[in-house]
């Protein structure tokens, strides 16, 4: 979870004992309540309130009417969504008045969060348990400059699949009116519009689906709950299948000259030789955990790889896994992980009984795969034939903080390169927008050589920009990717939609490829959040995200070229099912 910098963390529940003026809902904390949603001391009821009921509504007597679980819970103002710079999933925009007799949940997010995505499977249950009666509506207030961006936002909803409406709440005055702290949050509204509480963090389903239902049905008793379903304009309805759909990573191999691919939301990997012509698919296409041979196996939005011999490691992001690819015997298996989502650990454990968080890359140095846990801000490591798995690097703590090992702070970990002699590697901490390096042996250090670390006070998670320049004085936005080559890092500065280099040894960081502009799938001069970086030979092979592309720089002439994937066929997705 981020908090905003001068808000303070709620680890309390936010209830309905809030005030409101017409332009905002300032949240107090007096009535707060430790695991409850709301004030759930009920009035008697009083039979006045009955004959208040429209008269085309079934007659009930006092005796069938359950209690009104927030009876004091304040209004919501009709424009509290006003200000918003654009609707997104929706042909039209939406107001509180449109969404009167509905059960109103929004999802306060920004989409580099790691924390925001963990919340989108809670909503998606939420929504197909209750498809008739709760609206979820996403108020992507950004945190970095390009997530400001309403195309940028598109793409997000895309290749997360999400399926309800969306405004950009660029300038964050929706998220002031409801007095929001950090991302993500939750808010509650019931189908009066009144304004029941929220929450903040992930890992609040259970909460939200018991107050949901005590909702409905109270509100269906009385006959205010409207249970007409509403259909949407999906921003998916629009896209064209494409060969690649949002490709996250991509993995290098000189020796056998092939290329390997996350086809990140076609749920799959794909291998290719390293002019593009496609040797193999991996994976269904389907979404899940199956373990089998090519053609059966199923990922969920995979993304690290890394290549051990003839077995070939995938960070498989959604289901919490490691998998193992025996490219011998066309044979997928799971290495580690339970399918279910982690807690931060610090202690070791077995790989099958160990549940993992979000793993993002993979990288092998001497026997052992290290790997970046997004989602508890660590790297872990297993060392290769035995059965245990563990905290590598990383306190738990979302920060940029140098020192020991298990006393350094990360900022959601998603690339790692190996140095020239193995003796560390270097990781994209996203987050935190710095580049990190981190030492292998037992009394190893982590230290940052490009960007900030040690501010106080979390303010090294929002030192971003697009800044050239030396060590801490350099400024990335949210870069995700990481390659070494020729004594040089190469990053994927994500959200500058550029390729930046940083020198490890001065930590010199200069632009070398792209403009701070978004590019298109035909540009050869600029690129759209790219997110995977390979070499092999004097080729760098870029993983261009938004582009659904894999592009390819030579790195004597400096040139790009798109890289076509001959014989792939689009896989299956949300977007061409």
């Amino acid at each position: 979870m981020i908090i905003v910098p001068g808000s303070r963390k709620s680890t309390k529940l936010q209830s309905a004992c809030i005030f409101l003026t017409p332009l905002r809902i300032l949240c107090t904390q007096a009535c707060l309540l430790t695991g409850v949603f709301w004030l759930l001391v009920f009035s008697p009821l009083v039979t006045t309130g009955i004959g208040q009921m429209p008269a085309d509504e079934p007659e009930i007597t006092v005796s069938e009417v359950p209690q009104d679980p927030s009876p004091s819970a304040p209004q919501v103002p009709d424009g509290i969504l006003d200000g918003g710079t654009a609707w997104l999933n929706t042909s039209v925009p939406i107001t509180m008045k449109d969404l009167r007799g509905k059960v109103v949940l929004f999802d306060f997010w920004t989409y580099c969060c790691i924390n925001c995505m963990h919340v989108l499977p809670e909503l998606k249950y939420l929504e197909e348990k209750y498809p008739n009666e709760l609206v979820v509506i996403g108020v992507h207030s950004a945190k970095f400059d390009n997530e400001k961006d309403s195309s940028s936002i598109r793409n997000a909803i895309m290749r997360h699949e999400i399926a309800h409406p969306v405004v950009n709440d660029s300038e964050m005055l929706i998220w002031r009116k409801f007095g929001v702290r950090a991302w993500p949050t939750l808010a509650l509204v019931d189908p009066q519009g009144r304004y029941l509480g929220s929450r903040s963090g992930e890992g609040n389903r259970d909460l939200f689906d018991k107050v949901i239902g005590d909702v409905i049905e109270y509100h269906r008793t009385i006959g205010r709950l409207n249970e007409n379903p509403i259909v949407f304009d999906l921003e998916s309805g629009r896209a064209q299948p494409t060969p690649l759909r949002y490709p996250g990573k991509i993995l290098a191999d000189a020796e056998s000259s092939r290329l390997f691919i996350s086809d990140t939301s076609h749920n799959r990997i794909v291998v290719a030789n390293l002019e593009g012509q496609v040797q193999e698919v991996i994976g269904s296409g389907h979404i899940g955990e199956r373990d089998g041979l090519f053609a059966d196996a199923e990922f969920d939005h995979p993304q690290g790889l890394c290549l051990v011999d003839s077995t070939l490691y995938v960070a498989d992001t959604e289901n919490h896994l490691i998998r193992s690819i025996d490219l011998n015997s066309n044979l997928v298996t799971t290495l580690s992980g339970t399918g279910q989502l982690g807690s931060p650990r610090g202690s070791t454990s077995t790989l099958r009984e160990t549940a993992l968080n979000s793993p993002w890359a993979i990288s092998h140095i001497d026997g052992t795969l290290y790997i970046a846990m997004a989602g508890p801000h660590q790297i872990w490591s297993h060392k290769l034939g035995s059965d245990a798995i563990g905290v590598f690097a990383g306190n738990a703590r979302e920060d940029v903080v140098n020192g020991a090992l298990l006393e350094s702070s990360f900022a959601q970990p998603s690339g790692i390169a190996v140095s020239g002699d193995g003796s560390a590697f270097y990781v994209v901490d996203s987050e935190g927008s710095s580049i990190r390096r981190v030492s292998i042996a037992a009394d190893g250090k982590v230290s940052t050589i490009a960007g900030t670390s040690e501010l106080p006070r979390g303010q090294s998670l929002f030192a971003f920009g697009d800044v050239d320049g030396n060590g801490e004085s350099a400024r990335f936005q949210h870069p995700i990717g990481i390659a070494r080559h020729g004594g040089l890092l190469y990053i994927a500065d994500s959200y500058n939609h550029k390729i930046r280099t940083v020198d490890p040894q001065t930590g010199d960081v200069t632009t070398w490829l792209g403009n701070g502009q978004a590019g298109d799938h035909a540009s050869t001069t600029q690129l759209n959040e790219p997110g995977g970086l390979s070499v092999a030979g004097e080729t760098l092979y870029i993983a261009d995200t938004n582009s659904h592309r894999i592009c390819a720089v030579d790195l004597v002439e400096h040139t790009m070229s798109v890289l076509p994937l001959t014989g792939l066929q689009p896989g299956i997705s949300a977007h061409n099912k």
